[in-house]
């Protein structure tokens, strides 16, 4: 039986295509807005009912947040995906990372949305679904005429696959 670290090794399966740079931006101004949606919820917590705790609240909030920005781009970089002869392999996470393999004739849905910061960068997603819950990917941040020609691809593949069965 082979050891576990040799069969949970995924560094030696190919080349890793990454998400756009510019998707830290997008990731990043949701950030600073929610966590300015927090602290403003907070601050009128302090300010309206004068409950003190409110601004160690707000205080916290604010760490939060910039911490989180501070993490963003090194988060974005961990985004991967391969398109691997019988599967898609996609990787996300720094701490936990997490990697999901979904063969081509398994999925059913194929979808690009674009968020209006995302539009504005030249950026998309792609989502595709299978038949369990738990297999539906989202790769962040393809520029949209990537995300387009992937999706055609995926769609290709997935239909010869499925004929197949």
């Amino acid at each position: 039986m082979p050891d576990t670290a040799e069969r949970l090794d995924l560094s030696n399966v190919g080349e890793w295509k990454r998400v756009s740079p510019r998707y830290v931006v997008v990731e990043t101004v949701g950030t600073i807005v929610f966590g300015l949606v927090l602290t403003g919820a907070a601050a009128a917590l302090w300010l309206l009912a004068n409950v003190q705790w409110a601004l160690y609240v707000m205080g916290a909030i604010v760490v939060i947040t910039a911490a989180t920005v501070a993490f963003e781009p090194r988060r974005v970089r961990a985004i991967g995906y391969q398109l691997r002869q019988d599967d898609l392999l996609f990787r996300r996470g720094i701490m936990f990372t997490r990697f999901v393999s979904v063969p081509y004739g398994r999925m059913q849905l194929v979808d690009i949305t674009r968020g209006p910061i995302a539009r504005w960068l030249g950026l998309a997603d792609l989502k595709f679904v299978t038949a369990a819950a738990s297999s539906g990917v989202l790769i962040p941040g393809l520029a949209e005429a990537d995300a387009e020609s992937l999706r055609d691809r995926l769609v290709e593949l997935a239909e010869s696959r499925r004929a197949g069965l």
